[in-house]
């Protein structure tokens, strides 16, 4: 196992009538602003709960912080921040606004051009706003974790950013606010736990038999509730399971002394920031091409997910590597997610695009041992067609 530092401040709050715990959990006299996307948050009755839980202090609103959080929309959030002297900020929403209010908190006081923070990573964040979040569709994970993506439209650039002061001091979750959405919406939360898991478990062996058991854990969970969420919208188990599945995912916990890849991520942020395809279905698309690809340098541990996730036992290696991957695209199909870029209306064209913004954003050194090159990368898309 690796030599690791795991923290995770963030206060987690789960199950039904929880957001009334906003009373005790906001500070009394906080100038709160509250953060969320469209229409959903006020036509499920989420905002007015949240409003009413808030009780007597300054509060005000900022809407329209889209599925992909972008630079542009933040920054209007980040004028309303001061010019209103906000000293609290509270999330309500998925992953983008949970994403796009870190962003927010991190450039409220930020001296110079807040897109530095996307293009250093975070490495420059030296003080944010506290903030809290109510999550209201389980997915990204980043209502117990330190990181965010923010996509600038103006230059089609998405970038991901970290640090340890954009953790939510809290985060709500209440399963019952999944019911009523949409299943394109449950099914790329899914996928997209699903891919964090593998993003930290399918690399190479380290003798991590915790974080391992672990990661199988959830993968088993997302495979069994998977059909469940989709067929059953009111089972309350199966949407809290599917909740701090896609929580535990993505908090650190699991990617703790285990070496870890994330390049299916990478491009699959061009694929989105270039032709706005859903985070998860940009996954999904590149995922089983890239081990497909990948196959030798992750051998060991692909043949250990065969067998512990898809208990393939039987034939020869690369058989059982072969099953695998086919049952992980099958198991993206059947949530009615598409796998191919073809699938998109995109071709040759959009693979050399995707690589010169890989290049232009420096993502030419990937993976668990820094030789996904930008050469490994048009495999893979190419792969992917």
């Amino acid at each position: 196992m690796l030599n690791f530092e795991f923290y995770n401040p963030t206060k987690i709050v789960f199950g039904r009538d929880t957001i009334a715990k906003l009373s005790q959990l906001v500070p009394a006299k906080a100038r709160v602003l509250i953060l969320y996307g469209g229409a959903s948050a006020q036509k499920s009755g989420t905002l007015a709960e949240v409003k009413a839980a808030l009780g007597e202090r300054e509060v005000h609103e900022f809407a329209g912080i889209e599925p992909n959080p972008s630079y542009e929309t933040l920054m209007q959030a980040v004028e309303q921040v001061r010019a209103q002297k906000i000293d609290f900020l509270l999330a309500v929403g998925g992953g983008s606004v949970i994403d796009g209010t870190k962003f927010v908190a991190a450039a409220a006081h930020f001296e110079g051009e807040a897109w530095d923070i996307a293009v250093k990573r975070g490495a420059n964040i030296a003080s944010a706003l506290p903030f809290g979040s109510v999550l209201t569709l389980p997915a990204t994970g980043s209502e117990m974790n330190n990181g965010g993506v923010v996509t600038r439209k103006s230059i089609q650039a998405k970038l991901a950013f970290h640090s340890p002061l954009v953790f939510p001091q809290f985060s709500i979750l209440d399963p019952t606010k999944t019911f009523t959405l949409p299943p394109r919406q449950i099914a790329n939360g899914v996928v997209d736990a699903f891919v964090h898991t593998v993003e930290q478990y399918l690399t190479y062996p380290v003798q991590g038999q915790v974080q391992d058991r672990f990661a199988e854990g959830l993968l088993l969970s997302l495979i069994e509730t998977g059909p469940k969420v989709l067929a059953e919208p009111d089972d309350y188990d199966a949407r809290a399971n599917l909740m701090w599945v896609a929580t535990l995912a993505l908090n650190g916990l699991i990617g703790a002394g285990v070496p870890q890849d994330w390049a299916t991520h990478m491009l699959g942020h061009e694929l989105t920031a270039q032709y706005d395809i859903d985070h998860a279905r940009t996954l999904a698309i590149v995922l089983p091409s890239l081990l497909t690809v990948r196959r030798h340098s992750k051998h060991a541990k692909l043949l250990q997910y065969a067998e512990r996730v898809w208990q393939i036992t039987e034939g020869s290696e690369d058989a059982r590597i072969d099953l695998a991957i086919e049952r992980t695209r099958a198991f993206f199909e059947s949530m009615g997610i598409k796998t191919r870029l073809s699938d998109y209306e995109l071709g040759q064209p959009a693979v050399e695009t995707v690589l010169v913004q890989l290049e232009q954003h420096g993502m030419t050194r990937l993976g668990e041992h820094q030789d996904h090159t930008l050469a490994v990368s048009r495999k893979i898309l190419e792969a992917a067609l």
